[in-house]
């Protein structure tokens, strides 16, 4: 551990990395009662942390091993921070992306000297082939995040974080992807600030440090979610891994939909639209003091990165009054009878603000409603369950029904009295050509597809919704042929929004 504290003082970051500011979100410390600061890595060159430790581990090589060239796998800042590195050290690198990748992450790296490779459909399958690469090349490879120099690297923002907040400084809030930098900006602070809390935030469906750490054991996630991409791991380092459970405090766990509202505060509080991942310690910072009721506190968000994909701020916007338990979705049964909708809306909705409403015939004696209403907090959204139930309304909360948000709510149309059997899946299609084909042949046979629904959200994956025939009921042979095909799903046929309105 003294040697790797060695190694972040004696960095070289600078050659190439800036020292980035500390900015305070003023408006947001005044409202939360709280002095609440923003490290800013989006101001890097790549807009990104990930040229510190990229940079440090190949301005270290040997004489012998820049003559190499260097190759690494990625879909996204490691790439652009690997390919920046290079080009100003004057190596060769190569850098294998997921052929989902982005057009703009693939143009950034090639702007920044490095050679791309597309292959495969995630980046799993792209790291497998740069590992055959590195075998047949003799290039040198770049861990994204299990290296010391790279840990090194990252660990100067800790170096600056206590330089630029000398005085209080009560917790300090980390993304985790595999654990590169939390490891290293908690190596560092703990060697000398023991008393400031370090506090790692994962997405729900991405928590492999968690798991791991709540294990005792290192822990290999069997899916990672897509949404926040610059952190989506199966597995965490065995550096990082060590390091973390020796040195960080806490690990906090957020959804999408409070991730979404954790990028919008970072917005307000800097006019910058950060990734996904980039949000990730701004949520967990505001899910931290909701749930502890901390004040006058001061607290550091780490703002990892800012390369997002402008197609998925539509999405990012959808759902970020759900994260901010501003809106509450329900689906709700009425009779179907004259002046039964507006006795809905006058009575049961009243003066709140509608934010959604969707309306769809059942039957002559009922028809149901998606509906989203503007809710204060988490205890109004149960009182107006509770309103709905006691006026005799059958009603069901979907506020944190996935299936709704992504795919009901657009396409509220009843069921077909024609269909038969019908089984509905969700799926994660690659962003490539012929994903849906490839669907097609894996499942032609006596499978008819009765529902499909697609909807781009700026992503390396689609998000799809699809209903099959099923004649035979289930006999295990669907679940064969999907399985085979490699795309990752689950069945939500006894999903109620389903059910209700599908």
């Amino acid at each position: 551990m003294q040697e790797l504290f060695k190694k972040i003082l004696t960095s070289r970051v600078y050659e190439a990395a800036i020292e980035t500011s500390l900015d305070e979100a003023v408006a947001l410390s005044n409202s939360l009662n709280n002095r609440i600061l923003l490290k800013r890595e989006d101001q890097q060159p790549v807009f990104s942390f990930k040229l510190r430790g990229a940079y440090n581990k190949l301005a270290h090589l040997t004489e012998q091993q820049r003559k190499k060239g260097v190759i690494t796998a990625s879909a996204g800042n490691h790439a652009q921070g690997v390919a920046y590195a290079a080009k100003k050290l004057s190596l060769r690198a190569l850098i294998v992306m997921p052929e989902t990748t982005p057009k703009i992450k693939v143009e950034a790296v090639k702007s920044y000297g490095g050679e791309v490779v597309l292959f495969g459909n995630n980046y799993s399958e792209a790291a497998t082939h740069a590992k055959k690469l590195k075998k047949e090349t003799g290039m040198v490879p770049v861990h994204p995040f299990d290296d010391e120099l790279v840990i090194a690297g990252q660990g100067t923002i800790g170096v600056e974080l206590i330089r630029q907040n000398p005085s209080r400084l009560d917790a300090v809030f980390v993304p985790i992807g595999g654990g590169g930098l939390i490891a290293g900006i908690a190596l560092y602070i703990k060697s000398l600030r023991p008393e400031i809390k370090i506090i790692g935030v994962e997405p729900a469906d991405s928590n492999a440090m968690g798991v791991s750490i709540e294990a005792g054991k290192q822990v290999s996630l069997d899916s990672v979610g897509i949404f926040a991409d610059g952190v989506a791991v199966r597995r965490v380092g065995d550096l990082t891994y060590s390091l973390c459970e020796k040195y960080v405090d806490e690990i906090i766990t957020v959804t999408t939909d409070e991730l979404c509202s954790g990028v919008k505060a970072v917005y307000q509080a800097t006019r910058s639209i950060v990734e996904p991942a980039g949000g990730l310690a701004m949520t967990g910072l505001l899910k931290y003091i909701r749930k502890t009721g901390c004040t006058g506190q001061t607290l550091v968000a780490i703002n990892s990165g800012a390369n997002m994909n402008f197609e998925r701020l539509r999405y990012v916007a959808e759902r970020t009054l759900i994260g901010e338990k501003q809106e509450a979705l329900f689906a709700v049964t009425i009779p179907e009878t004259p002046g039964a909708l507006k006795t809905f809306c006058t009575e049961m909705v009243g003066k709140r603000n509608i934010t959604e409403f969707n309306y769809r015939l059942s039957d002559r004696g009922k028809a149901h409603i998606f509906v989203g209403i503007s809710i204060r907090n988490e205890e109004e959204r149960g009182r107006f369950g509770k309103l709905l139930s006691d006026a005799g309304y059958s009603n069901i909360d979907i506020t944190d029904n996935d299936l709704a948000k992504t795919h009901v709510r657009y396409m509220v149309g009843g069921k077909s009295e024609a269909v038969i059997n019908e089984r509905l899946f969700r799926f994660w299609f690659p962003e490539t050509p012929g994903a849906l084909t490839n669907f097609l042949n894996a499942t032609r046979g006596k499978h008819n597809i009765s529902l499909f629904h697609y909807r781009a959200q700026g992503g390396d994956f689609g998000r799809v919704l699809i209903g099959l025939e099923c004649p035979e009921g289930r006999d295990g042979e669907l679940e064969e042929k999907l399985d085979t095909l490699g795309y990752r799903y689950m069945e939500e046929t006894e999903n109620p929004a389903y059910t209700l309105f599908l």
